[in-house]
């Protein structure tokens, strides 16, 4: 006998900032406190101006960047990254581009707080990552 869907509560907390020349609010909505780490993949950032953009943004940020995220980005690719903000500390990821580089930032703000191998979190439950902030470069055709 089907009871029903089952109770639950649901918390997504998201800001969305949209819209033309909103790329140098960054300097107010990612603390001054952070270390950013900015990843991205590489051509249309920077042909289209975007990855400059972001850089004037984050002056007076500690920032750094790791570029070359494929598309279906490989796991080398984002071990190399994660090997990185653990290097250097990051404790603030910003992803500019499109789903690839999104998916795989998400990928290396849990994989810089696991303890063990990275593969290893798929399946184990993550429990924790580093705080990302997204930015989509919208091109219109």
């Amino acid at each position: 006998m089907n009871k029903g869907i089952a109770n639950f509560d649901y918390y997504n907390p998201t800001h969305i900032v949209f819209g033309k020349d909103r790329i140098g609010e960054l300097a107010t909505l990612i603390p001054t406190d952070k270390k950013v780490l900015v990843l991205y993949g590489g051509g249309s950032v920077e042909r289209f101006g975007t990855l400059a953009k972001v850089r004037e943004a984050l002056t007076g940020h500690t920032f750094g960047e790791f570029g070359g995220i494929e598309a279906n980005p490989t796991y080398a690719t984002l071990l190399r990254a994660i090997e990185l903000v653990k290097k250097d500390g990051y404790n603030y990821l910003l992803a500019v581009g499109g789903g690839s580089v999104i998916d795989g930032t998400k990928f290396v703000a849990a994989g810089a707080l696991f303890d063990s191998e990275p593969i290893n979190i798929f399946g184990s439950g993550i429990g924790e990552g580093l705080p990302i902030k997204e930015l989509c470069r919208l091109v219109r055709c």
